[in-house]
């Protein structure tokens, strides 16, 4: 099986998550929501698959290439 590592595109702050380790996705899911500069910012999936990591958690702040999370296909 291939992955993609999915990364942040921008420096925010995550508000939301909406899938953990073992849930399926389709392409453009909002695996997260990253509030930057004022703004709600949905972080999609770029390929449909099985995510096996997520390890983010609402209120962290991260940077831009920073994992998101990595989904099999």
């Amino acid at each position: 099986m291939a992955q993609e590592n999915v990364e942040f595109p921008i420096t925010g702050k995550i508000t939301s998550v909406n899938v953990k380790a073992g849930d399926a996705v389709k392409e453009g899911d909002v695996l997260c929501l990253l509030e930057s500069m004022k703004m709600e910012n949905p972080i999609l999936a770029p390929v449909g698959g099985t995510v096996t990591k997520i390890e983010l958690s609402a209120g962290q702040v991260v940077e831009v290439g920073d994992l998101v999370a990595i989904i099999e296909y």
